[in-house]
């Protein structure tokens, strides 16, 4: 009898029957392939209106905080308050965001690294008084883009809805990615 005998995938449930397994190698363990990573993004479910009420309060407090002065007494309270606030998006929202972005930077800026979702945030939002929030062309992370040699492009994310927006140049604004 060999000392190996190919492994069997248990199709049902991704995994290899422990028995397979010898020499102290782990019990279990998962194989990926591009269609299980996307079981796994569509499985993991978002709140997507939690998510949306995060990015609204964030974007809301840098507004304020940009139209305060930073000698202002509630300046460091406010820049307190937006740190919590990132701090709490972060643990929340940011695995799954981080899969969302690697999936839109595998779409449209495959050479570009993806960053920590808050990096995508803008500086600043416009927002009108229907509460439709708007980012400026020069807002988001710096993106290579090959279908559009020579213009600057940045991803950015937006609120109500969530949205990825990718800016190109300074007219041109693509929806890549909205959250349902």
């Amino acid at each position: 009898m060999p000392l190996h005998r190919p492994l069997k995938k248990n199709r049902e449930a991704g995994f290899f029957d422990a028995e397979q397994l010898k020499f102290g190698r782990p019990a279990y363990f998962f194989v990926l392939n591009t269609r299980h990573l996307h079981h796994l993004v569509k499985k993991r479910d978002m709140d997507v209106k939690a998510l949306d009420k995060a990015l609204q309060e964030i974007a809301i407090t840098r507004n304020e905080l940009k139209k305060i002065d930073y000698n202002n007494p509630k300046y460091d309270e406010l820049e307190e308050q937006l740190h919590d606030l990132e701090d709490s998006f972060h643990v929340k929202f940011g695995d799954p965001l981080e899969e969302i972005l690697q999936e839109v930077h595998d779409k449209f800026c495959p050479d570009s690294d993806v960053l920590y979702p808050i990096a995508y945030l803008a500086k600043s939002y416009e927002i009108n008084d229907k509460n439709e929030f708007s980012a400026a062309p020069n807002e988001g992370v710096f993106v290579e883009m090959d279908n559009y040699p020579g213009k600057e492009s940045k991803l950015v994310i937006v609120p109500n809805p969530t949205r990825i927006v990718l800016n190109i140049g300074k007219d041109k604004q693509e929806i890549v990615w909205t959250a349902k």
